[in-house]
């Protein structure tokens, strides 16, 4: 970001509110623009994360995915059109292949004109499969991108759908501060002032890692995980109140950073209330949903002299307990119950 840029959005930031307040809004009015999907990626990332070989690819454009699915064109090849989405990826394996080598090449010619003329958003082959004669000329023609693997059609598959499912994942930004504690993504939520960015300071130099300060994208990989990230343009910084935006990763090193983090745990940071009853025990677990998703939560009160930092430590290792079977609080409960029988 501009210096310029940077001086605009702390300019029109209220000075209680999270400095990236006015980034959100920008970003949220810049994807709403022309109507255009709201997540992409582009196919030059593909080809560079899965080093594809290049067949053909339109100078003038700039391609973008926009669909998580991807499809073998068997049916489409032998004619069959309906229902074709020309925004999947399209991959063509041995079967495939040899079923346009079985055809003439008149009949394979025009099967091949009609299926390019869909203008698929690119044309794969795996298995390092030859091209056909006029496959190039029709790519041209219509300008489909035409790419080439070595990878088994089945291995290339399952990696691309994970891939696009992680990049096109849906996904919501929420305020707050995501931290790894001991391999447990914990998210810090609360109000602002009340102390995330220091504690999260505070984590790192403990040893543990940051992954994003006040804007948190959260992404939904599958029906049960969440995967927190930073927005690229603030990743690895932190604003302190008094003295300003720091770079973690120059100040503490890269180990003290992560670019994401599932997402293990949810921590709430609230004013002390004298009364309000906190729990005391952990016999009920609390949960929060997020995006379908239910994550357990604590509520941390906050006043002066709590360690923040170690508190949360103690949150994560006794989550990872409970993960792996033992809860403390229903074994102190059955030694209690034990005791007055």
């Amino acid at each position: 970001m501009k210096r310029e840029n940077l001086d605009k959005v702390l300019k029109n930031t209220d000075q209680n509110s999270d400095w990236t307040d006015s980034y959100l809004k920008m970003t949220v009015d810049q994807r709403g623009l022309a109507g255009e999907p709201l997540y992409s990626v582009k196919l030059s990332d593909i080809v560079k994360d899965f080093n594809l070989e290049v067949l053909n690819m339109p100078e003038d454009e700039d391609v973008k995915v926009v669909c998580r699915d991807v499809n073998r064109p068997g049916l489409p090849l032998a004619g069959f059109f309906d229902h074709f989405e020309a925004q999947r990826i399209q991959i063509i394996g041995k079967v495939e292949h040899l079923y346009l080598k079985s055809l003439s090449e008149e009949a394979r010619n025009d099967q091949i004109r009609n299926f390019m003329s869909k203008k698929p958003v690119a044309l794969i082959f795996s298995t390092s499969l030859d091209a056909f004669e006029n496959t190039l000329t029709y790519a041209k023609q219509f300008g489909v991108p035409v790419l080439r693997t070595d990878r088994p059609t089945s291995e290339f598959m399952s990696a691309l759908i994970a891939y696009l499912h992680t990049c096109l994942a849906p996904r919501i930004t929420r305020h707050g501060v995501l931290v790894e504690i001991y391999g447990e993504g914990v998210l810090i939520l609360g109000d602002s002032g009340i102390g995330k960015s220091e504690t999260a300071i505070e984590i790192v130099k403990r040893g543990h890692r940051l992954i994003a300060d006040d804007a948190v994208e959260i992404k939904k990989v599958a029906d049960s995980t969440l995967i927190g990230s930073a927005p690229e343009i603030i990743r690895h910084y932190i604003e302190l109140r008094g003295i300003g935006i720091i770079d973690i990763r120059r100040l503490f090193g890269m180990s003290s950073v992560k670019v994401d983090q599932q997402i293990d745990l949810v921590v709430s940071f609230e004013m002390w209330d004298q009364n309000k009853v906190y729990d005391r025990f952990g016999l009920e677990t609390e949960t929060i949903d997020i995006m379908g998703v239910t994550i357990p939560k604590y509520t941390i009160p906050v006043s002066p002299g709590r360690n923040l930092a170690v508190i949360l430590e103690i949150a994560a290792m006794n989550q990872r307990q409970k993960k792996m079977g033992y809860n403390t609080a229903e074994e102190f409960n059955q030694k209690l119950l034990d005791s007055m029988m």
